[in-house]
């Protein structure tokens, strides 16, 4: 079994998986731009917030649409 494997399961990136990676990434990085530049860049983190509760409480988000559109396989287990 390869790191790669590991990381991403054996038949790759899932939805399930990337949208809390991708949402992580963009608080993570508002949060740093509202730290070294301007304050408002807290309003990103707050509409990935709700976008993630939102995921959570329907199945689906703006970006889970935009990644089945790219061809990024949906999971199985949900």
């Amino acid at each position: 079994m390869s790191c790669n494997d590991t990381l991403n399961g054996p038949a790759g990136l899932s939805i399930e998986r990337a949208v809390p990676a991708l949402a992580g990434t963009v608080v993570l990085t508002s949060l740093a731009l509202a730290r070294l530049h301007d304050r408002r860049w807290q309003a990103l983190t707050a509409f990935v917030g709700g976008n993630l509760v939102f995921y959570s409480a329907v199945g689906w988000c703006p970006a889970s649409l935009l990644m089945r559109r790219l061809g990024i396989r949906q999971s199985g287990r949900f």
